[in-house]
Formats: C-alpha cells, structure tokens, sequence
C-alpha cells in the first residue's frame, strides 16, 4: 500500500494541473468566441467574390483574354501553403493536418515547396527534410488583412514568375466546436466557373478584364486571410476541448487517488488499533 503521505503529495499536484488546464480552458473559450465570429462574418464576402471571380475567369477564357493568375501551365513545380499552429495542448489538430499534408506531397509527381505559417507545421516539415521557401510564425490571434499581405504577396509573385506553377491552401476548417476538418484547397490557378444560363450576367464598369485584373490579386489576399482565420477558429476550439478533456480526467484522477488514501488510512488505523489491542492483550 502506497502511504498516504506521497498519495497526498499526489492529490496536490493533480489538483495543479486540474487548475492549470481548468484556465487554459477559459482563455481558449474566450478567444474561440472572437475567432468564430470574426470567421463567420468573412465567410459570406469570400464566397460572393470566389464565385464573382470564377465567373469573371470563365468569360475571359472564352474571349480569350488571360491574366498571370489564371494562366494554367504544365506543372513542374507545387507550393503549399501550410497553415497549423505555433502552439500545442490542441488534440490532434495539428497531427491530423500533418498526416494529410505528408499524404498528398507523397502523391504527387512532381518537387513541392512549402509556405509554412506556424511553428509546429515548420517543425514537421523541417524533420521530414522538406524544402520551405518562407516560414512565419507568431501570428496574432486576431489577425487584421495587413497582417497576411506578405504571405499572400510572396505566393502571387513567385506564381507569376513560375518559381512554381499551382499553388493549394492546408489549414485545419472550423465546422463547430467539436469538428475541424484538414482541408487542402487549390489556390492558383483560380478556377473558371463552367458558364451555363444559370450563371448570373454582372455588368461590369468599365468591363470584365479590367475588373477581373483588379480583383484577383485582392481574391488571393483574401483566400489567405481566410484559411488562416478558419486555422486560428478551429485552433481555438480544439484547445478548449482538449484542455476540457484533461479537467475532467485530472479530476477523476483526483477521486481515485482520494479513494486510495482513504483505504490506506483506513488501513492503518485499523493496523493500529490491533497494535493497542495486543499490547492491552498482552499487559493481561
């Protein structure tokens, strides 16, 4: 029987732990609310512009008009935006996105280079000796569009200058707060819709190309704002559920070992009371 002096000692650093995680988890609620509302509200004008975009492509691909960004080239070359965490107490957040990452480069035919945001996406590919053109980390947990403009920049400029000739998007989706989904997006080239009599006829001012030159490079400055507020969402809700987690198992922890340390004092109260007996048995 283990003494009830180390089970005590046990007990308090449980309860330190259930203490820590128990704030982690308050901090990570609060900021969850922040991230998802921020999340939501740019879901609607990035959807609209995806779709104005891609219908703005379609028409200039049948007048045959072609802008850098849209231009599809045999590809030689990948770049991946990896979008994870700088840091842990998450779940499996970031080794869900890891195995997904890894399993589409493995796939692929052709040299990927990475454009890694987060530490422990960097960490990851840096073990598994991958090329990384950039690396940023520390990003705010409330990031303003200023503060992507240098990531997007980079990827638009190297795609123009063919450094690499697609480019796709890995961030963890924010779905709820139990559910984020790894996700990989093609980035550039942008997509054309496929034209039907459905497709809304827009008119433009003062026409298509000269507005569809204008809002590509602000399409990709938003497509990487986007995933990286879905990341900071879905970062935000897994850390809650997980510092959640480990609450209530600190706590069942600490009702085991109380129950233990009970038995033992039990135990030796009893040890003693049999001790008092004997010696008043033997004194007779």
């Amino acid at each position: 029987m283990v003494s009830p002096r180390i089970l005590r000692r046990r007990i308090r650093s449980v309860q330190s732990t259930a203490k820590i995680t128990r704030a982690m988890e308050m901090i990570a609620t609060a900021k969850m609310k922040k991230s998802q509302d921020a999340t939501i509200a740019v879901r609607p004008y990035s959807d609209k512009l995806t779709q104005v975009i891609a219908d703005l492509a379609a028409q200039a691909a049948i007048g045959g008009a072609t802008h850098p960004l849209l231009q599809v080239r045999k590809i030689r070359k990948i770049a991946i935006l990896f979008i994870s965490t700088d840091r842990g107490l998450c779940g499996g957040l970031n080794t869900n996105l890891n195995r997904m990452t890894g399993s589409f480069i493995l796939d692929q035919k052709v040299p990927v280079t990475l454009i890694t945001v987060g530490s422990k996406g960097r960490d990851f590919m840096r073990r598994s000796m991958r090329e990384i053109r950039a690396e940023f980390i520390k990003m705010n947990d409330r990031p303003r569009m200023a503060d992507t403009m240098a990531i997007s920049h980079i990827l638009m400029e190297d795609y123009i200058n063919e450094v690499y000739d697609q480019v796709f998007i890995a961030y963890n989706k924010f779905i709820n707060v139990m559910t984020q989904k790894p996700t990989i997006d093609q980035m550039l080239p942008v997509i054309p819709a496929k034209l039907s009599k459905t497709n809304p006829d827009y008119i433009f001012e003062p026409y298509g190309m000269a507005v569809l030159g204008e809002l590509l490079p602000r399409f990709a400055e938003m497509q990487v704002y986007h995933a990286i507020l879905e990341a900071i969402a879905s970062e935000q809700s897994a850390r809650m559920m997980a510092m959640r987690n480990a609450t209530e198992n600190a706590n069942e922890v600490i009702a085991e070992l109380t129950l233990t340390l009970n038995k033992a004092r039990q135990e030796m109260i009893t040890k003693e009371l049999l001790d008092i007996t004997g010696g008043v048995e033997s004194l007779k």
